[in-house]
């Protein structure tokens, strides 16, 4: 077995432990952590035309992968939409230039340095895998070679989970733990039949108001789903 395969076989026993015998996409970020050495890590799985599954090591990561599919823009996004490697190894030193809306909050989250790969296998790619350090710098090699193991190999695990799943729905081990899949989803459609638009804009309003609020897209899908936001007002 080689030393990458191996790290992955420890993030999947630690998981496992964690979760009392089968892996979540949760426990499989806490496990990152504890044997790649970061701070933070965050799995989010993504659809062009649809919202994201999130799941994270800890609040203040998953508030890091939401903030950024509530903005549109960040890593985690970033590497999803190219479908290639995203490393800054300075967040503080770039500034906001980079991302304006992410690097400011990451900085003050004590991020330093972040790395996001694509989950793709061929053409099949599922979301991202982003783990955050709180230290400037690039990966060591070895880390680098190690993050790129944990990646497909954990979308090889969500694709076997999800094939399992009937048609149209999320597994339930994917579903488990995500914390904003299903509010967003039937939040974008509530706006879609309020303001007669499709779920595409719909969302892309929900991002806006979000932003402009300074609060989670998770937080406000909430309120529209409990009536308490209208946007027809």
């Amino acid at each position: 077995m080689s030393a990458h395969v191996e790290s992955w076989s420890r993030i999947v026993a630690v998981a496992e432990a964690g979760a009392g015998g089968a892996p979540t996409p949760s426990g499989l970020c806490v496990a990152c952590v504890e044997v790649l050495g970061v701070a933070g890590a965050g799995i989010t799985l993504m659809d062009p035309s649809k919202a994201a599954a999130g799941y994270a090591s800890d609040p203040a990561t998953q508030r890091l992968e939401e903030l950024q599919f509530g903005l549109g823009e960040g890593p985690t996004v970033e590497a999803y939409t190219a479908g290639t490697p995203v490393v800054e190894p300075d967040l503080a030193g770039i500034g906001p230039a980079r991302w304006v809306g992410f690097c400011p909050a990451a900085v003050a989250a004590g991020v330093r340095s972040v790395f996001s790969l694509p989950l793709q296998v061929g053409a099949a790619r599922v979301g991202t895998l982003t783990v955050y350090r709180a230290e400037s710098g690039m990966l060591s090699d070895e880390l680098t070679a190690d993050m790129l193991v944990v990646a497909e190999m954990t979308t090889r695990l969500i694709l076997s989970w999800q094939a399992e799943a009937p048609k149209g729905l999320l597994a339930s081990e994917l579903n488990h733990d995500g914390v904003y899949l299903a509010v967003v989803h039937q939040a974008s459609g509530m706006i879609s039949v309020q303001l007669d638009v499709g779920v595409g804009e719909a969302l892309a309003v929900l991002r806006a108001r979000s932003f402009a609020s300074s609060r989670t897209v998770a937080e406000v899908a909430a309120d529209v789903v409990a009536r308490r936001v209208r946007f027809d007002d």
